[in-house]
């Protein structure tokens, strides 16, 4: 089965883009084909760099959104703050699209001046600027019939904007020094952690093309706002570079503290272990540690429930009084509901 394709309904363009159920309204989703991609509730892969988390219910509308679009064939912009996982939901989009088993790339639209990004995203033929010896294709070419990520998309300079406008809307493109065009069929993904409209309001960035490539907006919280996923992304990576450094097991550092109040996201979990933020040690003190606090804190949300009753508290957690009589002296729970004062791995 291929990919449900669409344009934008004639009138919206200039105005806010789809999103979500609206475009839903539009759009009839097509049925999952024998041989298609795993679905996003399968990308809980231990030690998979890119697995996509979701315990949070805000991760899990994002993995809801992904369901959604994932094989209608439009443009989708990730919103968010540096490290939210932007990159992360592109490659679960791609992963989980009818182009899953084609090309998946990523250029940074930051990273280079005007002229070598537009040679890199759309070729360039012999002697087209100094230094262009032989023809090139650029990325699109490359990546015809995959997906491409184009990050920190609000930070591509002017010029090359205009041929990335041409390709949304007519699928083809020129390459620098060419008279000709060439067709692609490319599915373009952006992703930016800039505030896009005040880039337009300072002529950073085309009000045109904002309005194609935001056809279908997915934002990315901050961590800070889904402290649920914290354990689970903490477990993920330590299984990661478990695998990575060769090591059965890994521990985490104090360093890596801050997260418990949720100042940081994802990509810095990610990025301790490079600057020392996982030590080798006992893996399994930490995990036992996570899940402690974990019970704790149902353990004094069901007693808040039921006024301080053990025995109603235990049939909200469906476990035996006996067994929540030891988990509450387990762990240091007065007989109030109040935790007695202790470390803990995660803060509220």
């Amino acid at each position: 089965m291929g990919c449900l394709t669409t344009s934008i309904p004639s009138g919206l363009e200039s105005e806010s883009a789809l999103n979500g159920d609206k475009f839903a309204n539009l759009v009839r989703l097509p049925a999952p084909s024998r041989g298609a991609a795993a679905p996003p509730e399968q990308e809980f892969v231990n030690g998979q760099e890119d697995a996509f988390i979701a315990v949070s219910p805000a991760m899990q509308e994002i993995r809801h959104q992904v369901l959604q679009i994932a094989n209608i064939d439009i443009p989708v912009l990730l919103l968010g703050e540096t490290g939210t996982g932007k990159e992360v939901v592109a490659r679960l989009i791609h992963r989980s699209s009818c182009r899953a088993h084609r090309t998946f790339m990523k250029v940074n639209c930051a990273a280079l001046p005007a002229e070598l990004l537009e040679s890199e995203l759309f070729g360039h033929e012999a002697g087209a600027f100094t230094g262009a010896s032989r023809s090139k294709p650029g990325k699109f070419e490359i990546c015809h019939k995959g997906t491409i990520l184009l990050d920190e998309i609000a930070e591509m300079p002017i010029s090359p904007q205009a041929k990335l406008l041409h390709v949304l809307q007519d699928g083809e493109l020129s390459r620098l020094g060419s008279p000709s065009t060439t067709k692609v069929d490319v599915r373009i993904l952006a992703a930016t952690n800039v505030d896009v409209p005040t880039a337009i309001a300072g002529r950073k960035f085309r009000q045109d093309l904002y309005y194609r490539l935001n056809a279908f907006p997915i934002y990315l919280p901050p961590l800070r706002e889904h402290r649920e996923d914290i354990p689970a992304l903490l477990n993920h990576f330590m299984v990661y570079w478990a695998k990575r450094f060769g090591r059965a097991e890994l521990a985490l550092s104090p360093a890596l503290g801050f997260l418990g109040n949720g100042n940081g996201n994802p990509s810095h979990i990610y990025a301790k272990p490079d600057s020392g933020g996982v030590i080798l040690s006992d893996l399994k003190s930490h995990v036992r540690s996570l899940k402690k606090e974990a019970e704790r804190k149902a353990i004094l949300r069901a007693l808040e429930l039921t006024n301080g009753s053990r025995k109603e508290a235990a049939k909200i957690l469906n476990i035996s009084l006996r067994a929540l009589q030891y988990k509450i002296r387990d762990c240091g729970i007065d007989e109030r509901g109040r935790k007695e004062p202790a470390i803990v791995v995660i803060e509220d």
